[in-house]
């Protein structure tokens, strides 16, 4: 009987100390995303030599004697550097896994850029160097925010592809002068500058594409 209860007693504390030594339950279930060359894509975020990027352009350069390459553009998250990297087909990356939420953009101090949670108005504040295009970030106007699933930290701000902006600057047009190429500096009310044709005249409403800077079209209010 005694020898019976010293074998439970045994047992139920080498099963506390078993239970102390597993990681907790949130890490006992992580995944590690893993992917390769043939996952490149726009926009996707990966890990390179501790660092984060954003995969901005990629390509694939194929010869008769060598191996396939891909090539890609990246430019820094956490980071204000532009790399280019080069691999070989098929070779291991890293992608970050993200989650995007909806956000409005609140204001610029000295902490940064404030924007607010959509959903339940909690406030982040991110440096410049996160915002895609600020140059033409309105207040008010919902953007997208990129959270690092890994650490619940934010990693981009991104616009919309395309938004409507009102020139508050620009030189006198041509009236009626719709068919030419030529183009001239217009300042829109957030202080960015875009190129317009020479038909658009202060005042007016264009459409800008956030990703290149281009103006897109005139806007009927």
């Amino acid at each position: 009987m005694i020898n019976d209860q010293k074998q439970l007693s045994n047992q139920f504390c080498l099963k506390i100390l078993f239970t102390l030594l597993l990681p907790p339950e949130k890490s006992r279930n992580k995944t590690f995303f893993m992917a390769s060359t043939s996952d490149i894509s726009r926009g996707l975020i990966i890990k390179l030599d501790g660092s984060l990027y954003k995969i901005v352009e990629f390509g694939e350069n194929k010869t008769a004697r060598a191996a396939a390459k891909v090539w890609a553009k990246l430019t820094g998250v956490d980071n204000n550097r532009t790399i280019e990297k080069t691999w070989n087909s098929g070779d291991a990356i890293h992608p970050v896994r993200v989650e995007r939420k909806e956000y409005q953009y609140l204001f610029k101090d000295e902490t940064g850029f404030n924007f607010m949670d959509n959903e339940n108005f909690e406030q982040v504040s991110v440096p410049e160097s996160m915002v895609d295009a600020p140059q033409f970030l309105k207040e008010g106007s919902n953007v997208s925010v990129l959270f690092n699933t890994e650490t619940e930290s934010p990693m981009s701000v991104e616009l919309p592809d395309k938004i409507v902006l009102l020139v508050t600057y620009s030189e006198p047009g041509m009236r009626g002068d719709t068919a030419t190429r030529t183009l001239k500096p217009a300042t829109v009310e957030t202080g960015g500058t875009v190129m317009v044709p020479l038909f658009v005249n202060e005042g007016e409403l264009i459409r800008v594409n956030t990703k290149t800077g281009e103006y897109v079209e005139r806007v009927k209010e």
